[in-house]
């Protein structure tokens, strides 16, 4: 038998039944669900080093469990000596499996190790039902050593989800374990 991720059984468990109580879905295909998560990182510095987006690539590959890739920049911009085409950022889309097992290490390890942590603010959603974090220090990651890092960097994770309205897709983050705080 293969293995499945704990949140996808919760998804197909409790969450879908849950959520189409609270919204009158008639069909199981209408209950939105978690499409991808992608995890980016901008590394500006990267201009004068070149080293430092290797960094990056090996942390978010170590944070995701999946390659990370480089992103390049499209413009010239003379104040910043950035040219066309050189890597000034990290990125990294993850979906299916790993998508649901980086949502359950964030959600029980990673964010309770967040200093002063009262939940996640619920005015990151862009009004098509995704959801946008950002997060200022990698190392509450614990696959981060961190004696090893170089510097304390932040990072911006991506939820996408086939909710419609910005309401489904919190109850459907909500149900899947994210702590959004209270009003």
């Amino acid at each position: 038998m293969a293995y499945v991720p704990r949140l996808k059984q919760e998804y197909k468990g409790k969450v879908i039944s849950s959520l189409t109580k609270e919204f009158g879905y008639k069909n199981v295909m209408q209950v939105p669900k978690l499409k991808k998560i992608v995890i980016s990182k901008g590394v500006g510095a990267a201009v004068a080093d070149k080293k430092l987006i290797d960094y990056a690539i090996d942390e978010l590959s170590r944070i995701s469990g999946q390659k990370a890739v480089a992103t390049l920049s499209k413009k010239d911009v003379s104040s910043f000596k950035l040219r066309r085409g050189m890597p000034i950022g990290v990125r990294v889309t993850l979906r299916g499996e790993r998508m649901y097992e980086f949502l359950d290490r964030f959600v029980t390890t990673a964010l309770p190790r967040v200093r002063d942590f009262t939940g996640i603010k619920a005015t990151g959603f862009d009004g098509r039902g995704n959801y946008n974090l950002g997060i200022k220090e990698q190392i509450i990651f614990p696959e981060i050593d961190i004696d090893k890092i170089n510097k304390i960097t932040g990072m911006d994770i991506t939820f996408v989800t086939s909710a419609e309205t910005d309401k489904e897709a919190q109850s459907l983050l909500s149900e899947l374990g994210l702590p959004f705080q209270k009003n």
